[in-house]
């Protein structure tokens, strides 16, 4: 049945990557859930795989975004600063301190429902008077070191956390969105070689399922080129509300998955 799980793979990580894409998440977040629930990928063994689906992935929204010029900027490199040290130091703690999923699940769940739910309302109703101030420097590389941890211990790359929150504290999609999806793929790439390496030297299922992995990643190559492809020809509020949505929605499936 490995035609199946290739085919399946592919056709996850293409549709979910044509959404996400456009508002600078890769789509692993969900993802997640499928290997787990769908694919029976075993614990630890997610994380590096969802952190290959990235790599494979990744480069086929950049090279988009790319074209585009979106790419260079300040923005990018202090979410670079960020989160590169933190995706290595998220994988050491999976791999020797926290196995288990139902932590973060609970706190993706706590994280991203009410944010994304307020920045929905907050674009559909938006304050009266002055615009939101957008984050210090400082507060931005911050987030990002945060977010490399997370990212290195469930593989989810980080744009899924960094996209509500920078956009809801007043920066344009159209900025975030290549920023994050860059941090996704470097720390991504940095991730994946450091859970190999402590392959070397953990217990159990550390390994990615390579076959797995590369399905979807090769689905999210050309569904995330497609879905950057997009972007420009969506209103900011059109993106705003995807943005918000696909946070509420992630919040609400982890929440459920915690529950049942």
């Amino acid at each position: 049945m490995e035609w199946w799980v290739g085919l399946g793979g592919l056709a996850a990580g293409l549709l979910i990557s044509v959404v996400t894409a456009p508002v600078g998440v890769s789509g692993a977040v969900f993802l997640l859930p499928v290997q787990l629930s769908v694919f029976a990928v075993p614990s630890p063994a997610v994380t590096p795989t969802n952190l290959l689906f990235n790599v494979v992935a990744g480069p086929g929204s950049l090279w988009r975004y790319r074209t585009a010029g979106a790419l260079r900027g300040p923005l990018t490199r202090r979410l670079l600063l960020g989160t590169l040290p933190g995706v290595v130091i998220g994988a050491a703690l999976r791999v020797f301190a926290l196995p288990g999923p139902t932590l973060f699940r609970l706190l993706i769940a706590a994280l991203l429902l009410p944010l994304g739910l307020w920045l929905c309302a907050r674009t559909l109703r938006p304050p009266h008077g002055r615009a939101a101030a957008e984050p210090s420097n400082r507060t931005v590389t911050t987030l990002a070191v945060a977010v490399g941890v997370v990212g290195g211990i469930y593989g989810i790359g980080g744009g899924s956390l960094l996209g509500p929150v920078l956009v809801g504290r007043g920066m344009p999609v159209a900025r975030v969105a290549p920023a994050a999806l860059t941090a996704t793929f470097a720390t991504s790439l940095v991730g994946a070689a450091a859970f190999a390496l402590l392959s070397l030297t953990g217990r159990g299922n550390i390994s990615p399922d390579w076959y797995l992995g590369l399905s979807c990643g090769l689905g999210g190559l050309i569904g995330g080129y497609l879905g950057a492809r997009l972007q420009p020809h969506l209103p900011e509020t059109a993106l705003r509300l995807l943005l918000g949505a696909l946070a509420a929605a992630i919040g609400t499936l982890y929440a459920v998955q915690t529950l049942a």
